[in-house]
Parts: structure tokens; C-alpha cells; sequence
């Protein structure tokens, strides 16, 4: 008998421009996810989690659909990952419904991404409060085996997990408990200015990431003004050189090569030099994404997140329905 797939679900926000962090650090990993056959991929736009901040409902729409574009020029397959947007799945909605009558407020109350966003003054809200909820039906909904999470959603993580224990305890066995999938190869790619920060596609300063489709002049004059440090010696020390640290990081995952081979080779002749050897690096990692971009069609990929949507509601509604059997709303 052949192993049954274990299934990965994995969502990301319409919130703006995708950048080369979330490429290094997670997005390469989706396209390896399927092409690895013993998974079964579930890729969500979560477009509904993007509501609990403010926006701008035109831009928010174009947001939308220019993020499944993106999402499609990384090189998501649709014939082999399941892509979709969560809005166009009430399932979603429903079950974060169920949970959250099993979500006690003070386990809300202590997740810090809550805490440190109403501090940076975003408004505070019901969405925003019952984030992890959501997330947590998202995520059981698909009944996901294996979640990738970075240090950020972590603590989002262990409240889905504790969550479906609830539910079990409760109502019957129902949701398997998700485990978290650490990915094999990652970068934590940081700030281009301030490189003791991660890279955030919420930076308001542009010029402190490489976004996915910055034209390669662009790429070129971000690096090159990234900030470094007055020693021109290019070697990795996160602590006195984090500039250097972060830009060796970057070239190492884009080339293959072991930060040590880098060091030794740029170590003297000036920070230009290297600067320009890892801007080379970018562009070229990042050619084929903007190539697969300009061929994808507005209407195209519409009809592909309609289908999506379609073969996601069907799944999700023989998962729910029984979730909703076993707390007691099942067909009359």
C-alpha cells in the first residue's frame, strides 16, 4: 500500500507587495512543497484576515488579484497545488464561528501579535482580536497535518493545535492536531537599511526591501545603498557587521554557495565590489518570477481562483459538515 499524503495548508495576506524575504524564507519552499509528492498542497489567499486593518476597498480588490498573480509567477501550479481565496469559501467563516465559542478570551488575550499591532496603532477590533481563531479554522478546516510557520505565527500555531484538542475533547475526534513543517532551506532575510530588522512588506520605506517585481535597475540601486558598516572587510558577523551578515546571507541562498566560500572570495576589495555581485545574484534569482508575471492574464487567473474556489468549497463542505454534526447542527 502506498502512504497516504500528508496534507499542507498555507495561506498568505493581500496586504502589498510580495518581497524577496517572503520568496527566500517561505514562498520557495511552497513551490517545492509541490513538487514533493508525498504532500498534498492547499494554498490560500487570506483575504479575510486582511480585512481586520484599514483599507481602501478598491485598492484591497486589486490587491487581491495582483496577489494571486504573484502567487501563480512564483511558480504555483494550480493543476497540482489546490489555490484559492478564502472569502470565496464561507466554510471558513463557519467553523471559525464553532471555535470560537471554544476559545476562551484569555488565550486571546495573551497573543502577542494582537497586542504589539493595536500598540503600533491599528484599531483595535473583533477581527483583529479573534485573528488566531480564524487561522486556526483555516487550518483545521483542510484537516492540514503540516502547517509551515516562522518564528511570527508560531504561538498562531499552538492555539490551532490546542484548539482542535478542545474540539476532540468535546465533541469526538474530529480534526487531526497540526504539526508545524520546518522547512529544509530558509533565509531570514532583514532590512536593507536597517538590517537588525526582518525585511517587511509593510515597511512604509520602499527602499528597504527588494519587492518581487522591482525591475532589475531598481534591485541594483536598492543593494548598493543598503547599509553596510566603515570596515571594508566583508565577513559574516551578525552582531557587529548585521549589513554584511544579512547581504552574505542573501547571495549565499541565491547562489548556492556556503557563506564562508563568499567571504573568502569578496573579503577585500571593497564593499562595491561585492555589492554588485550580490545585486547580479537577485537579479538573476528573480528574472524567472518577473518573466512568468508579465504573461499572466487579469481574467485568467480570475478563472483560475473560480475554480479554486469551487474544488476548495466542495472539499471543505465534507469536513465541515461534520463539524457541524458533531456540536449539534447537523441536517433537520
Amino acid at each position: 500500500m502506498t502512504e497516504q499524503k500528508k496534507t499542507v495548508f498555507s495561506g498568505v495576506q493581500p496586504t502589498g507587495a510580495m518581497h524577496l524575504g517572503g520568496w527566500l524564507g517561505a514562498f520557495r519552499n511552497w513551490v517545492a512543497l509541490q513538487d514533493d509528492d508525498a504532500y498534498d498542497v492547499i494554498y490560500c489567499i487570506v483575504d479575510l484576515h486582511a480585512m481586520t486593518t484599514p483599507y481602501d476597498p478598491a485598492e484591497f480588490n486589486r490587491r487581491r488579484l495582483d496577489t494571486a498573480k504573484m502567487v501563480l509567477a512564483l511558480g504555483i501550479d494550480p493543476d497540482r497545488s489546490l489555490l484559492y481565496m478564502q472569502s470565496q469559501v464561507p466554510q471558513h467563516a463557519e467553523l471559525a464561528w464553532i471555535l470560537g465559542t471554544l476559545t476562551p478570551t484569555g488565550v486571546l488575550n495573551r497573543m502577542t501579535q494582537y497586542k504589539d499591532k493595536v500598540e503600533k496603532g491599528i484599531p483595535s477590533n473583533l477581527g483583529l482580536y479573534a485573528y488566531p481563531v480564524l487561522m486556526a479554522a483555516d487550518i483545521l478546516l483542510f484537516h492540514a497535518d503540516l502547517v509551515p510557520v516562522g518564528d511570527d505565527q508560531k504561538q498562531h500555531l499552538e492555539m490551532s493545535r490546542d484548539l482542535a484538542a478542545r474540539f476532540n475533547n468535546r465533541f469526538g475526534d474530529t480534526f487531526p492536531i497540526p504539526e508545524p513543517l520546518i522547512p529544509e532551506t530558509s533565509a531570514r532575510v532583514m532590512s536593507l537599511a536597517e538590517p537588525t530588522a526582518k525585511m517587511s512588506k509593510s515597511d512604509p520605506n520602499p527602499k528597504n526591501r527588494i519587492d518581487l517585481d522591482d525591475p532589475p535597475d531598481v534591485i541594483r540601486k536598492k543593494i548598493k545603498s543598503a547599509m553596510t558598516d566603515s570596515d571594508p572587510t566583508v565577513r559574516y558577523d551578525v552582531e557587529q557587521k548585521p549589513g554584511i551578515s544579512n547581504l552574505l546571507e542573501i547571495m549565499s541562498v541565491t547562489t548556492g554557495r556556503t557563506i564562508d566560500e563568499l567571504s573568502d572570495e569578496y573579503e577585500t576589495g571593497g564593499y562595491g565590489r561585492f555589492k554588485e555581485a550580490v545585486a547580479e545574484a537577485v537579479v538573476a534569482e528573480l528574472a524567472p518570477i518577473r518573466a512568468r508575471l508579465a504573461t499572466l492574464d487579469d481574467d485568467e487567473v480570475a478563472r483560475i481562483l473560480q475554480k479554486g474556489a469551487l474544488d476548495a468549497r466542495t472539499r471543505a463542505e465534507r469536513i465541515q459538515q461534520e463539524a457541524r454534526d458533531a456540536v449539534g447542527l447537523g441536517r433537520i
